[in-house]
C-alpha cells in the first residue's frame, strides 16, 4: 500500500509524457488559434470550443460536457517542465562544488468542472522533483506529489458587467507585479494558500478581499497542509483600470501574521501590515509599472517601520518588425538603520516571485538599492533574445544580505563596502507554438567589495535549459 502514491505518480507521468510526444508530431495544428494559457491556470476559459463543430480529441479534453441537457462541463489541462542548472561557485564559493549540475523536472495536472454559470469545482495536482544535487534538497525543489489546488466557486450574480463571485479552498494568488504576492513560478514548487474570497467585478474596476493560510510544502506524498500555528494573511487588492492620465491603479492592503520570522536585527513573532500602490501602463509605445508600499507592525518586541519603491519603465519600438525594447528597472529596498534598538527597518516582500532577480535567484528583495538595464528584442516571430546588466548594494550598512526566502546570506557590518556585485544575464526564448516551451540562458554575477569582505566572495556563474509544456 505504501508504494501506491509513487505508483500512480510514475503513471501520471507516463501519461503526461506521452500527450508532451503527440504535441511534439504536431497533433495541435489546429487548436493552436484558440488556446490562451494563463499564468493562473484556472483564469482559462474553453466554452469556444463547446461550439466548434470541427472537434478533435483535444477538445474534447479542454471541453466535455457531461450531460448534453445539461450546462455542466469538464476541463482537463496540465503542464510538464525540465530544467536543466549549472552553477559555478554555488553560493560565492561557499556552498559544495557541483561538476555535474541538476535537474528539476515539475508535473501539474488539474481538472475544472462546471456546473451552469454559478457552480464550479477546481482541483489540480502538483509532483516536483530533483536530481543531481550535492546539497539536501528542499521542499522549494522537491515535492513528489500533492493536492496543490482544491477550491469551489460560487456565483453569486453576474448581470450588466458586474458580477460577484465567492471562492473558497486551497488556491494559488498572484497580484499585480508579484513583488508582495505570486505563485513561485520560477522554482520548481508553487506555492498556495487555503483562502476564503470575494472578488467583485466590473467593467473598469475589481476587488479581491480575502483571508488565508500558507500552505506548507512538504517533501512527502500528500503530505503539504496548514500548520496548528499556520501563517496567515488577510488582504484586499483594488485594481482601477481606464484611469486619465496613468491608465490603472492598484490599491492594496495585506496583513501578514507570521509565527516565526528572521532578520538580523529581529527573530520571532511577526505581525506586519503592508499599504501600498501600484501605477502602471501595459500599452503604447511607452510602459510603465510603478509602485510604492509602506509596513508597520512588530517583529519580536520592535516596531516595524519599512518600505519600498520600485520601477519598471521600459520604450518598444513598434514601428520597427522585431519590436524592440529598451528597458531599465530601479528598486529602493528599506533595510535596517540601526542593530540593537526597538526598531526594524527591513522589508518583508511577504511572498515573492522566485526569480525575482533572474533565474539565478542569488538575491532577495530586502535591504536594496538596485539599478537594471535591459533589452529585449524579437529574433523572429517565435524566437526573443533578452539582455540584462544588475547592480546591487546594500540600502543599510548596518543590515546584511538575504535570499529570496528571507535567509539571511551574510550579515551587515558597517564598516564593509555597501556595494555588493553586478550581474550580466542573457536568455534566449524559442516558442514554436502556444504549448511548447524552450528556453537557454547564462549569468555571470561578479561580486563586490562587500561579498569579498564577508565571504570567498568568488564569482558565480549559472547555466540554464528550459523545455516546458502545456495543454
Amino acid at each position: 500500500m505504501k508504494l501506491a502514491p509513487f505508483f500512480l505518480l510514475d503513471r501520471l507521468k507516463i501519461k503526461m509524457t506521452v500527450i508532451m510526444s503527440l504535441f511534439v508530431l504536431g497533433s495541435f495544428g489546429a487548436s493552436a488559434q484558440q488556446v490562451n494559457f494563463r499564468p493562473l491556470r484556472y483564469d482559462e476559459d474553453y466554452t469556444a470550443f463547446g461550439k466548434d463543430t470541427l472537434q478533435n480529441w483535444y477538445h474534447r479534453l479542454k471541453y466535455q460536457h457531461l450531460n448534453k441537457l445539461s450546462k455542466a462541463y469538464l476541463s482537463f489541462g496540465g503542464e510538464i517542465r525540465y530544467q536543466y542548472f549549472y552553477y559555478h561557485n554555488p553560493g560565492w564559493g561557499q556552498d559544495p562544488k557541483d561538476k555535474d549540475g541538476f535537474v528539476l523536472s515539475r508535473f501539474l495536472a488539474h481538472a475544472d468542472l462546471h456546473y451552469g454559470k454559478r457552480l464550479r469545482l477546481f482541483t489540480q495536482l502538483q509532483g516536483s522533483l530533483v536530481s543531481g544535487t550535492v546539497s539536501e534538497n528542499t521542499p522549494v525543489n522537491e515535492n513528489p506529489l500533492d493536492l496543490h489546488q482544491l477550491f469551489f466557486d460560487f456565483l453569486i450574480f453576474d448581470k450588466d458587467q458586474k458580477k460577484l463571485l465567492i471562492r473558497f479552498g486551497r488556491q494559488e494568488l498572484s497580484y499585480g507585479s508579484q513583488r508582495l504576492i505570486s505563485v513561485r513560478e520560477a522554482p520548481n514548487n508553487r506555492q498556495s494558500f487555503d483562502v476564503i474570497k470575494a472578488v467583485y467585478a466590473s467593467k473598469n474596476f475589481r476587488a479581491d478581499v480575502f483571508y488565508s493560510d500558507y500552505v506548507m510544502s512538504k517533501t512527502g506524498i500528500f503530505d503539504d497542509r496548514i500548520l496548528d500555528n499556520s501563517n496567515k494573511l488577510r488582504a484586499f487588492y483594488l485594481v482601477f483600470n481606464k484611469v486619465p492620465v496613468v491608465q490603472n491603479i492598484d490599491l492594496y492592503y495585506f496583513g501578514l501574521k507570521k509565527q516565526r520570522s528572521v532578520f538580523q536585527d529581529a527573530s520571532g513573532k511577526e505581525i506586519r501590515h503592508s499599504f501600498g500602490s501600484r501605477i502602471w501602463k501595459i500599452k503604447g509605445q511607452w510602459l510603465y509599472d510603478l509602485e510604492a508600499v509602506y509596513q508597520f507592525g512588530k517583529a519580536s518586541e520592535k516596531r516595524v517601520s519599512a518600505w519600498t519603491i520600485s520601477s519598471n519603465i521600459f520604450y518598444e519600438f513598434q514601428s520597427v518588425k522585431s519590436k524592440p525594447l529598451l528597458g531599465l528597472k530601479t528598486e529602493l529596498i528599506s533595510g535596517d538603520r540601526r542593530l540593537n534598538d526597538q526598531r526594524l527597518n527591513t522589508f518583508n516582500p511577504l511572498y515573492p516571485r522566485g526569480a525575482y532577480f533572474g533565474l539565478a535567484s542569488l538575491i532577495g528583495p530586502y535591504n536594496l538599492r538596485d539599478l537594471h538595464p535591459y533589452f529585449q528584442i524579437n529574433l523572429s516571430p517565435k524566437i526573443s533574445w533578452l539582455a540584462d546588466y544588475d547592480l546591487f548594494w546594500r540600502m543599510r550598512k548596518s543590515d546584511g544580505v538575504y535570499a529570496v526566502n528571507g535567509k539571511i546570506l551574510y550579515s551587515g557590518n558597517p564598516a564593509s563596502s555597501g556595494f555588493i556585485g553586478s550581474q550580466l544575464g542573457t536568455e534566449l526564448d524559442f516558442r514554436p507554438n502556444p504549448f511548447l516551451f524552450f528556453r537557454g540562458e547564462l549569468t555571470w554575477f561578479n561580486s563586490g567589495h562587500y561579498l569579498k569582505e564577508a565571504g570567498p566572495g568568488k564569482d558565480i556563474a549559472m547555466a540554464g535549459l528550459t523545455a516546458q509544456l502545456r495543454f
